[in-house]
């Protein structure tokens, strides 16, 4: 089990995300984002956004995902 906080995947907050993968982390961060801003919280919108957009540019998408695999891969274990 590794931890990543919404601010080392691109957001504006500290709130720590726990997951044996990145996958598990960047889904988290997904659902994080979306719930953060369905429940009002302007400062999360231009993360959503970052988020949304990279997946529409595959190249920078698998860029940015490739990287936070790698920060990831080089966390300690929880």
């Amino acid at each position: 089990m590794k931890t990543m906080t919404c601010k080392q995947l691109g957001g504006p907050c500290d709130l720590a995300h726990h997951g044996d993968s990145a996958d598990v982390i960047i889904k988290a961060q997904d659902a994080h984002l979306k719930d953060e801003v369905a429940g009002g919280d302007t400062t999360h919108e231009s993360a959503l956004k970052e988020m949304k957009g990279r997946w529409k540019n595959p190249l920078s998408g698998m860029g940015w995902y490739r990287k936070t695999k790698k920060e990831f891969a080089a966390l300690p274990e929880d």
